[in-house]
């Protein structure tokens, strides 16, 4: 959107949030005297050093110093700019964003067509729900009734009727003045290549509204009422609908409630509104997708708990290893993921009508762990109880491990697989460094070379034998021979730019080195706070001659565990500081003068120098002379 926020409406707009609710739905807190406190959502940790205060309206954290209100929140948590974080939080409250000086003619005419698009959607989804209720919808007002679903819940979720006509929307929406090339844009309408026609994408389906968090329509799901195929028809990726990000029923879910503890993860639309029937307003469904990372991400900030629905065939475990392999990098510590197998044959919806809610939410409640379907995937198929047998189980659950985040949740997991397989928990720590060492290794040389694999802080450490050699290596000097001190600096600070914080202030350390200007640019971005993994630090500097250094850093090895990369990093500091005292002038300049100084006052004493002295006396006199 053109034009400049005014300073007075964010100033209201903040006097208006809740940061305890805003950060709330992202990060779990608990009451603590009258703040409140939580884990960092900003760097990893086990104990909370973070901070919301309901009194000042401001998060803190002690642990790495992140700090801020509302506004400042969302920006750095959901990574939004600016303006899209204000529109967030106005559309918390309901309330348009107002404008200074919206003279750009571009930005106003994608604003128009960002207006004009989610109008068009309201129209069309308006359009559906008057249908339903006229006589060409009574078919689908019976289906939705032998669906045993209330006016009410249809309400709710905004549940209408596509005519089966090929041009009863279009014929609508262009009364009202709306084009047929925006109505193909946004997915309405359907254009022929080879006929130039267009005609509505949806007809004779009962239609489901796709809502976002702020209740506006951004797309349709429709559902034949009889044996028709598709079963289900989407609407296609517009400039406000992309379907790896979206999830039905997530906008009712917070509507029902604002406490929200868990959220269930079901297949189709009418999952979602058959458990809403039966009182159970917390599930959701992505939208013809395999679960996504942004699906996730999506949920784990409004909740801690997310479990999985699955029909119990071979098709729903498919999806759910799937979903298990998505899962397991976002488990931080305080995230919880659970998977449900309904009985062949079932359905949520099925299900929810045949044994009631009650023992519905029974069977969420008794869902199986992650960690039970991790364990229980990598037996399936084998002989546990062979050698071989154990091996490839042990083999499987460590692949899996190595995307786990550090914490608690990697450690429990880590113990649990020694006890199941017999091996020594040391040694099992081991082979997973091992592993996690030549993953690194492969992401960082991915990203120099343009195929990216995950890398962040949330890494493991590399090797047990290279965690050894660090501990025992003299702090004196640095580790790595093929880098100078500087340029390991930097290679500690790509492969974990949370380290930047361990520091000191100034810069002064810094000698005039092949690297000492990345080095000293790389801290300047890190301390900016928005340069949290090494793929964002590389893209950065990509195409430009620091960027090419960086890339030949970031292809060495580092062949250290990460519980010692704070020390070394240290280490190198202190050896650059003890070199540069060390080859000062000015510095052995001021030593000399105070030796002399010394002696002379010695000598004025009446004291007596020794030969020793003398000589030293001498041949300080007549530096001080040159």
């Amino acid at each position: 959107m053109a034009g400049q926020i005014p300073q007075r409406f964010i100033d209201d707009l903040l006097g208006r949030v809740d940061v305890v609710e805003v950060v709330g739905e992202r990060v779990q807190l608990k009451k603590a005297g009258r703040n409140y406190s939580g884990l960092c959502p900003f760097h990893q940790e086990k104990t909370p050093s973070f901070t919301v205060s309901a009194d000042k309206q401001f998060y803190h954290c002690f642990g790495c110093g992140a700090n801020g209100n509302a506004l400042r929140f969302l920006m750095e948590y959901d990574k939004l700019p600016f303006p899209e974080a204000v529109e967030q939080l106005a559309g918390r409250l309901g309330i348009e964003v107002p404008r200074e000086g919206a003279d750009d003619p571009r930005a106003q005419q994608r604003e128009q067509k960002r207006k004009e698009g989610v109008n068009l959607l309201e129209l069309a989804a308006s359009f559906y729900r008057e249908r339903l209720k006229m006589q060409e919808g009574q078919a689908a007002q019976r289906y939705l009734l032998g669906r045993g679903l209330s006016d009410d819940v249809i309400k709710t979720y905004g549940i209408g009727y596509a005519p089966a006509g090929w041009e009863a929307l279009k014929q609508h929406l262009s009364e009202r003045g709306i084009g047929e090339s925006v109505q193909v844009e946004y997915g309405l309408l359907i254009h022929r290549e080879d006929t130039g026609r267009t005609y509505d994408r949806f007809r004779d389906r009962v239609m489901f509204p796709i809502r976002d968090l702020r209740g506006r329509t951004i797309a349709f799901g429709g559902r034949v009422m009889g044996d028709d195929q598709p079963k289900y028809l989407n609407s296609p990726e517009t400039p406000v609908f992309h379907k790896g990000r979206e999830l039905y029923g997530l906008y009712e879910a917070r509507q029902a409630s604002n406490k929200l503890e868990q959220l269930v993860m079901v297949e189709g639309y009418m999952d979602v509104v058959a458990l809403a029937q039966y009182g159970i307003h917390n599930a959701v469904a992505t939208l013809g997708t395999a679960t996504t990372e942004d699906h996730l991400t999506r949920l784990f900030r409004l909740v801690s708990r997310v479990v999985f629905c699955f029909d119990g065939d071979r098709a729903g475990r498919q999806a759910a290893s799937r979903a298990l392999e998505t899962a397991l990098p976002q488990m931080i510590d305080g995230r919880e993921a659970r998977f449900l197998f309904l009985p062949e044959g079932d359905d949520p919806d099925t299900l929810v009508r045949r044994e009631g809610a009650e023992a519905f939410q029974d069977r969420v409640t008794c869902a199986m762990p992650l960690s039970e379907f991790l364990f229980e995937q990598a037996a399936r198929g084998r002989d546990v109880n062979t050698v071989e047998g154990r091996e490839r189980f042990a083999s499987q659950v460590l692949e899996a491990l190595n995307k786990v985040p550090e914490g608690m949740l990697k450690s429990l997991l880590l113990e649990s697989l020694a006890q199941r397989s017999g091996l020594a928990q040391e040694q099992l720590k081991g082979l997973l460094e091992k592993r996690t060492q030549a993953a690194e290794q492969r992401a960082l040389k991915g990203l120099v070379q343009g195929q990216a694999e995950p890398l962040g802080a949330d890494s493991a450490p590399p090797s047990q034998s290279a965690t050894k050699q660090a501990a025992s290596a003299p702090s004196s000097r640095p580790i790595s021979q093929a880098l100078s001190p500087v340029g390991r600096i930097v290679q500690l600070l790509l492969h974990e730019p949370s380290l930047v914080a361990a520091l000191p202030e100034s810069l002064a350390w810094l000698p005039a080195d092949d690297d000492a200007l990345l080095c000293q640019e790389l801290i300047a971005l890190l301390k900016a706070g928005r340069y949290r993994s090494p793929q964002v630090v590389l893209a950065h500097f990509q195409g430009t001659d620091q960027g090419r250094r960086l890339n030949e850093i970031a292809q060495k090895e580092l062949l250290l565990s990460k519980e010692y990369r704070e020390t070394e990093l240290i280490d190198n500091v202190n050896y650059l500081k003890a070199m540069k005292e060390k080859n000062d002038p000015k510095k052995e300049v001021d030593v000399m003068m105070q030796q002399f100084s010394a002696l002379v006052k010695k000598q004025e004493s009446g004291e007596k120098l020794t030969a020793e002295e003398r000589l030293n006396f001498m041949h300080l006199l007549a530096a001080s002379k040159r």
